[in-house]
């Protein structure tokens, strides 16, 4: 004990010091630490913001304006076309109706006119998304789109973010809401070619934008989201997204009180016109440069916004001379036939086709219609018509490929036999009963499913996708090149009768697949793209895949040359070629297809009945004064005529095909001519068929073969002599035929079907 006296603290005695953290404590910053680090963090981002505001100006207008066309060429390098002439008209904001003015407010920024010029959050939320690689987050006001539109690039960059945040801020300062939202609907682009609200409304309803009334002002501003896929009358499978997007426009006026409920409820969706371009994509240019530029942006080259600010070259794989063919051949055999002064229907007529070297992928020729200008959608390419019966023969390769049986265990082969009988429901199915309908309700009995190819049978292909299986027989469609979302692809038995609605270049990619023996590569129209002159683009490498064997694709193949033989598409050797192909005909004859390939060419063609007035589809009957139009008449001698004259000059090759070996298959040895020319063979008057008449008052035709089939039925045809087969012996058959003397190789006489 220390017995010295105490020293009492005094005032201003220093305090012992802190005891010192220890442990986990230390790790824990001090609430002085916190405070300090968020006030020097509030001055870094204030000077920052100062500094940004500061060096940021507002910068002139961009070269919109002034931006070059596109170049498209031929594959040799002719010009095909030109595009990117700005259509463009401004408009002061009291020549825009109010109604079109909310509807823009309500499609993209409800909260404009109380809001700031830039949403943080949802800046930021972009900015991270782009900085990561998760695609274009846009999150912007008006203001910032206009900043985007007028004064700077497209690009996807945190650089040009920040740019547009800082103009943003002082365009907001320096002119007034009205003065911005007038500038964003002189820039902001609609699709057509049109640039601001007047050239909108002019493109698609042929009126000012002072007149657009609510319904038409929310379609437009609808477009703004997708410009190109919300355009009905180009897409029209999309136009359950475009009214969707429509509605949505249209209920956020009436939430914000721009739009009475009750007017609302009476509008209904308006359809745009038919487009009407310049005579620069006049003809085919047109439908050409919309699939090139479909592919573009497919393929991830150059995006549909990159192309609006022009400087591209683009080399297509279109080949001039056969580009030219198929032109001559639409014109030649139907509408030259055509006469809608005296048939009303005549002038429904609308048609579509494609070819494609298998060996290649090169889309070599592409017929949209008789005219861009005058009907603006793409016949080749549009994916609301049933393709029918075209689609059978995925079904067989299917069966092939997944060494399919049938209800009884026998394996699937061209010569399993199956009732043929119409109407006879489908047995193993568990869905709804269904039993389809032949083509005039004929009964084949028991035949061999090369006969029921042949004639197209539905009954019998309702029941092999069964046996098959109808997912089996959907993947099978889709790995030899139809989309995956092909509208009405369903996985059920009518699949078999073609009531997807796939376009006619997709089907020419599939039918291309088998023509080269199973072979899947990448279909393409670009050949090559340069950038202002100089930029060479890269572009993605082909990739090729063996997606159904070589037997499963080589045995299609050899049934479909049996139909161009002895079946409903005998018109087509009239190409003078060795040929496989396949008839088919839409529900109400609304479509009539021939889908058909030479070893070196795999060309589809399609004609469809199109109201001219409202878009809807419409039947064919009594087209050129026919009783109905069917798949082996005017789609399969247009193939026949371009596929002459396409090969003309080149060899004449034959098939080299590996059959399924359990169908001791034959293939079929086309008379030829041994010229260069390929020039079709002499005709003989083929024989006639007697089907009975079912169809309301309408007659079958008469032909070689008739009807082919599609989703209302399977035809008739008249039988060839029977063929001697040798077939060679091994694991994969290879098989050649002979006809005996004096087989009739004539093809359909004006007004037959098949």
């Amino acid at each position: 004990m220390n017995d010295e006296p105490q020293q009492p603290q005094t005032e201003g005695t220093a305090r012992p010091p802190r005891p010192r953290r220890t442990g986990w404590r230390r790790l824990v910053p001090t609430w002085r630490t916190v405070l300090g680090t968020f006030v020097i963090g509030v001055m870094l981002l204030t000077g920052a913001l100062v500094v940004g505001y500061t060096l940021v100006e507002i910068p002139p207008a961009n070269a919109l304006a002034v931006k070059q066309s596109n170049v498209y060429l031929y594959a040799d390098g002719s010009e095909l076309a030109r595009d990117g002439e700005v259509n463009r008209e401004n408009v002061g904001l009291a020549r825009v109706s109010k109604d079109a003015q909310h509807a823009v407010l309500a499609a993209e920024d409800r909260d404009f006119y109380t809001e700031s010029a830039v949403d943080p959050g949802a800046m930021a939320r972009g900015a991270w998304n782009t900085a990561t690689g998760k695609g274009r987050q846009s999150g912007s006001t008006i203001t910032q789109q206009y900043v985007k539109n007028y004064y700077l690039a497209q690009e996807q960059t945190l650089t040009r973010k920040a740019k547009e945040f800082f103009i943003a801020i002082k365009l907001d300062r320096t002119a007034s809401k009205d003065e911005i939202l007038e500038g964003y609907l002189n820039t902001s682009y609609f699709g057509r070619n049109a640039y601001g609200i007047q050239a909108a409304a002019q493109a698609y309803y042929d009126r000012d934008a002072a007149d657009l009334d609510p319904a038409r002002a929310a379609y437009l501003a609808a477009l703004l989201n997708a410009p190109s896929e919300y355009d009905v009358v180009a897409h029209p499978e999309n136009q359950p997204a475009a009214e969707a997007r429509w509605n949505y426009v249209l209920d956020g006026m009436v939430k914000e009180g721009w739009l009475g409920a009750a007017e609302r409820a009476g509008l209904r969706f308006p359809m745009p016109k038919e487009a009407t371009l310049s005579t620069g994509l006049s003809g085919q240019r047109g439908y050409l440069v919309e699939a090139v530029k479909q592919d573009l942006a497919a393929r991830g080259v150059v995006s549909a916004e990159e192309l609006e600010h022009g400087g591209y070259r683009v080399t297509t794989t279109i080949q001039k001379p056969r580009q030219d063919a198929f032109v001559r051949a639409v014109q030649d055999q139907l509408m030259s036939r055509l006469d809608p002064e005296v048939r009303e229907v005549d002038g429904y007529v609308r048609a579509g086709g494609a070819a494609i070297d298998p060996k290649t992928g090169h889309v070599v020729a592409l017929y949209g219609g008789i005219d861009y200008v005058k009907q603006y959608t793409n016949g080749a390419t549009r994916r609301d018509y049933q393709v029918g019966s075209t689609f059978k023969p995925f079904v067989f390769a299917s069966a092939v490929q997944n060494a399919a049986s049938t209800q009884d265990g026998r394996v699937i082969t061209p010569t399993t036999r199956y009732d043929g009988t119409s109407e006879r429901p489908v047995q193993g199915w568990s869905g709804e009963p269904y039993a389809p309908e032949n083509e005039d309700g004929v009964d084949y009995g028991e035949i061999t499913v090369r006969e029921a190819t042949d004639r197209s049978v539905n009954s019998v292909y309702a029941q092999l996708a069964v046996d098959v299986g109808p997912a089996r027989v959907r993947q099978t469609a889709i790995d030899l090149g139809l989309p995956e979302d092909t509208p009405e692809l369903h996985e059920g038995p009518s699949v078999a009768l073609g009531t997807a609605t796939a376009s006619v270049l997709d089907m020419a990619r599939a039918y291309a697949t088998l023509a080269n023996h199973g072979e899947h590569g990448t279909y393409t129209m670009i050949k090559k793209v340069t950038k202002d002159g100089t930029e060479e683009i890269a572009l993605p490498a082909r990739e090729t895949r063996q997606v159904i064997s070589r037997e499963a694709a080589d045995t299609t193949t050899s049934m479909l040359r049996s139909t161009v033989e002895n079946g409903t598409a005998s018109a087509a050797q009239a190409a003078g070629r060795p040929a496989a192909g396949k008839t088919g005909t839409a529900e109400e004859d609304r479509a009539a297809w021939f889908a058909g390939y030479t070893p070196d060419l795999a060309t589809v063609v399609a004609v469809l009945g199109q109201d001219p007035v409202n878009a809807h589809q419409k039947s064919l009957y009594d087209v050129m004064g026919l009783p109905r139009m069917n798949g082996g008449g005017a789609p399969a001698e247009i193939w026949a005529q371009f596929t002459r004259d396409a090969l003309k000059g080149s060899p004449v090759t034959d098939f080299s095909l590996q059959l399924q070996t359990a169908s001791d298959e034959w293939d079929v040895d086309l008379p030829t001519d041994p010229s260069p020319s390929g020039s079709p063979p002499p005709s003989s008057a083929p024989p006639t068929s007697d089907a009975p008449t079912t169809r309301g008052s309408r007659p079958p035709a008469t032909a070689s073969a008739t009807a082919d089939g599609g989703t209302g039925g399977g035809g008739t045809s008249t039988t060839a002599p029977p063929p001697t087969v040798s077939t060679a012996p091994s694991p994969t058959a290879t098989a050649t035929v002979g006809f005996p003397d004096g087989f009739p190789d004539a093809g359909l006489t004006r007004g037959s079907t098949g």
